[in-house]
């Protein structure tokens, strides 16, 4: 486990666990962009095979930058070079990782809260839980992928709505927008979150790697280039020790151990 600070990292059996545990509002600060990044490096070298990230207490999963540090940042250059470069950075390093990763919201996730939980694959979140970009209200926008991620999420105009208007929307309504991917009983959100990962740290390392890749190509690539990554990756795929013990066990009728041979 990761020392005490803002962010706790607790590795178990494959699974990463990311706690934001600066409660009530687990702010954004760049104390906590510094752990992020400091957390993904063990993340990268224990191996994980899936991430959940989730924040501690009732109220809030993370409620956006704190805005306590904004001043300092209220001149030209200021808040891009001293914030929001790491941040993105940071941010982008989280999509970007390699396995599959699970935002589990028990609490609010506005801004920067919000952006931070559109970086994970999967999106968990209880009924009582209201997620929005209110930047818009202090004359600001969503500056840590907001206007994207989000965008991919819902399209252009539940995404102008969000951020032109800057008001939150319930479980419910996000969950119908395909903001989140799944609404469970109050109190549930991180024990779910622990059972899709149960269920994915068994799957093909290999295949899920890929189909990451592939999926997330979509949203910034042709089909051609696509297709074409597609086709090099089924390759790699259908040659992995992963697949091969997957049709081992298909014929023996056996389930199938992916580690074996690796």
């Amino acid at each position: 486990m990761v020392a005490p600070g803002p962010l706790r990292y607790e590795p178990d059996s494959g699974i990463a666990l990311l706690t934001l545990t600066d409660p009530p509002m687990n702010l954004v600060t760049l104390e906590l962009t510094r752990a992020l990044d400091a957390a993904l490096d063990a993340v990268e070298r224990d191996g994980a095979r899936v991430v959940i990230l989730t924040g501690a207490g009732e109220r809030a999963f993370c409620a956006g930058s704190d805005i306590g540090e904004f001043p300092d940042l209220m001149r030209p250059g200021a808040v891009v070079e001293r914030k929001l470069r790491r941040q993105n950075e940071v941010f982008t390093r989280l999509e970007r990782l390699p396995v599959p990763t699970i935002a589990a919201l028990g609490g609010l996730a506005y801004g920067g809260g919000l952006e931070l939980a559109a970086c994970c694959d999967l999106i968990i979140a209880e009924p009582q839980v209201r997620v929005g970009l209110p930047e818009i209200k202090l004359g600001l926008f969503p500056g840590s992928g907001g206007t994207y991620r989000v965008t991919r999420r819902i399209g252009r105009g539940r995404a102008k709505q969000l951020m032109f208007f800057g008001d939150p929307v319930d479980a419910s309504t996000a969950l119908s927008w395909g903001l989140l991917d799944e609404v469970v009983e109050r109190g549930g959100a991180l024990a779910a979150a622990r059972e899709r990962a149960d269920v994915l740290r068994r799957r093909p390392r290999t295949s899920l790697r890929l189909v990451k890749s592939l999926i997330d190509a979509t949203a910034d690539e042709p089909d051609e280039e696509v297709l074409r990554r597609s086709l090099a990756a089924s390759d790699e795929a259908f040659t992995s020790a992963e697949a091969r013990e997957g049709v081992r066990a298909f014929f023996a009728k056996e389930t199938p151990d992916f580690d074996t041979g690796r």
